[in-house]
């Protein structure tokens, strides 16, 4: 049980870390699309005159819940905006040791699934992948499916995470395939 936690968490970290270099690094403008300083700065504006303060949520823009919404939203252009009305770090802190925690959560999780289900390496990659496929072409490509949403974002966001979580099932799968083998000389019963 031990490797098995060892494995979550440096699975884990792998899933960190892979975040990162898919995220915090310059490889993220392959999935962003960028305004200049002066749009950014009239959306900006506008956002902050057409949502309240208090606003902090999700919208979508135009609201398809009235007539006159839901006419204007199939004219477009739509939008779905996460809205925080403050504002904080680029590289917040406070995120990262969150995301961290988070990671570290999720690789053990995962390892302990593993554990439990399954019994030798080979199982465990195999549903390692079909897992982390299955959940991000749910989860993300779904998104664009359903919601319309733009579909290089997408498969970048679904391609850093299925890495992610294969990177941290198949560390945690090899741990616990290095504890299931006999010593030289032993033998099995």
């Amino acid at each position: 049980m031990v490797r098995t936690l060892i494995g979550g968490l440096l699975g884990g970290l792998a899933l960190f870390f892979t975040g990162f270099i898919f995220w915090g690094t310059p490889l993220s403008a392959l999935a962003l699309s960028r305004a200049d300083d002066q749009a950014s700065a009239n959306l900006q504006a506008a956002l902050a005159q057409a949502l309240t303060p208090g606003g902090t949520g999700v919208y979508i823009i135009p609201d398809p819940a009235t007539a006159q919404g839901t006419i204007l939203y199939g004219r477009g252009p739509v939008a779905q905006i996460f809205y925080n009305s403050g504002g904080f770090p680029v590289m917040d802190g406070g995120a990262l040791i969150g995301g961290l925690v988070l990671s570290l959560v999720v690789g053990v999780l995962i390892a302990l699934a593993l554990r439990l289900a399954l019994t030798d390496f080979a199982s465990r990659a195999r549903v390692t992948i079909l897992f982390a496929l299955a959940a991000v072409l749910w989860l993300h490509i779904g998104q664009a499916v359903f919601n319309h949403a733009p579909w290089a974002y997408i498969l970048y966001l679904a391609l850093s995470d299925f890495v992610g979580l294969v990177a941290a099932g198949l560390i945690a799968a090899k741990l616990m395939d290095a504890q299931a083998r006999p010593a030289p000389g032993d033998t099995l019963h």
